[in-house]
């Protein structure tokens, strides 16, 4: 019998479950402030630092590397440990890294303290959506659309912040806070979570998790599908307000206005996927998504007007949200409860992995080809993850 059984049944609001389900999705919402908050400061990081574009983009990279790599790692610590240990310790693991940013005076330290935050945000995520699948078993989609949404409150957020910060002063007064509210939520984890510490040897048994994981052929192709639409996704977010500046001629308030609408999407669409997807089916929504957010990128990148640029990133955003939530409430199905951590872990570090690459991808291509050539590309990538998804 899982924890929302315990007190009533799998409450979206209110009562253990539902308190857990909102008060952790908030921690996670100051983590995606962080992860997101360095695309619209990166014009002035790149002056500040004297970067090049490439360099920028690999310290995004960086960050998202980190946070995907140990995505298995931390799976398996949730799921031997208690969930509970893992996320308070990694609350203020990335509150340490978001620290580092705070004060960082030069590139090495700029990587430094992207990698530490990466690390913790990863390590939070996954032991949050450990904890929600024990939670939530008929309502899963729901309660990670749910907590996406709320956690992606935070780059519309960080599109404000980063104007209001850059106007202040400089790029790194946007990081202090995030210390602070990431100390707050390592404390509510401590006190909410219904679970004692644990600390112990843990046995990461790849071959295992590897058979468990990848000897499946549906979640192999499963892996391939999603790759592709991560990383187009991630090469979107990490240079979206340079793109509107560099290559559109929008000033930096309509660029990072843009990045807002582009988050905007995720919280309208990643609830009303989930709830659709526990209804009817969820790769259905996920193919009507990732159509849509093709549409919307054929129109941030070749709309003649203004307005027509802020539909495009707004349907870009529409679509390419609705998969995740419902993608990964079918992985969960196929995963055994008492090792689902891990092997969900395992997956996400592939696909996370390769995608975290679509900052340093964008920066490179555009380097060579231009911007606009470098997002067409990425037109390929969402066809194809398409074709996977209808075809398993």
């Amino acid at each position: 019998m899982h924890a929302g059984e315990r007190s009533g049944g799998e409450r979206l609001i209110g009562g253990y479950s539902g308190r857990l389900l909102i008060g952790l999705s908030t921690g996670y919402l100051a983590i995606q402030l962080g992860r997101n908050v360095l695309s619209p400061l990166l014009p002035a990081i790149v002056e500040d630092l004297a970067i090049s574009s490439f360099e920028a983009g690999v310290a995004i990279s960086v960050l998202s590397a980190a946070y995907a790599l140990c995505m298995y790692p931390g799976g398996r610590l949730s799921d031997q440990l208690t969930r509970k240990t893992v996320l308070v310790a990694a609350a203020l693991v990335a509150a340490a890294g978001f620290g580092v940013l705070s004060v960082a005076g030069s590139y090495p330290a700029l990587l430094g303290g992207a990698a530490t935050a990466g690390l913790g945000a990863g390590l939070y995520w996954i032991a949050l959506r450990g904890l929600l699948a024990d939670l939530f078993v008929d309502r899963r989609g729901q309660a990670f659309g749910v907590q996406d949404a709320l956690g992606f409150v935070g780059p519309i957020v960080a599109a404000g912040g980063a104007v209001a910060v850059l106007s202040i002063g400089g790029w790194r007064l946007a990081f202090p806070p995030l210390v602070a509210f990431l100390v707050a939520s390592a404390t509510f984890a401590h006190r909410r979570i219904d679970e004692p510490y644990e600390l112990a040897r843990v046995g990461f048994d790849l071959l295992a998790t590897g058979w468990r994981v990848f000897g499946d052929r549906q979640v192999r192709w499963l892996v391939v599908g999603y790759t592709c639409g991560i990383f187009a996704m991630q090469a979107v977010i990490g240079f979206l307000p340079l793109f509107l500046q560099a290559e559109r001629g929008l000033p930096s308030a309509y660029a990072s206005a843009g990045f807002a609408v582009l988050f905007l999407g995720a919280v309208i669409t990643m609830p009303t996927a989930g709830y659709l997807g526990d209804r009817l089916s969820h790769v259905p929504v996920a193919v009507g998504g990732l159509c849509l957010s093709i549409a919307g990128l054929l129109g941030f990148v070749l709309g003649p007007s203004l307005p027509v640029i802020a539909l495009g990133i707004l349907s870009f955003g529409l679509g390419i949200w609705a998969f995740p939530p419902v993608i990964q409430a079918h992985l969960m199905t196929r995963f055994p409860d008492e090792s689902m951590g891990g092997d969900f872990g395992a997956f996400k570090t592939i696909y996370a992995g390769v995608g975290s690459l679509g900052p340093a991808y964008v920066g490179f291509a555009a380097g060579v080809v231009g911007y606009t050539p470098a997002f067409l590309g990425l037109i390929a990538l969402l066809v194809a993850a398409i074709v996977v998804f209808l075809w398993v």
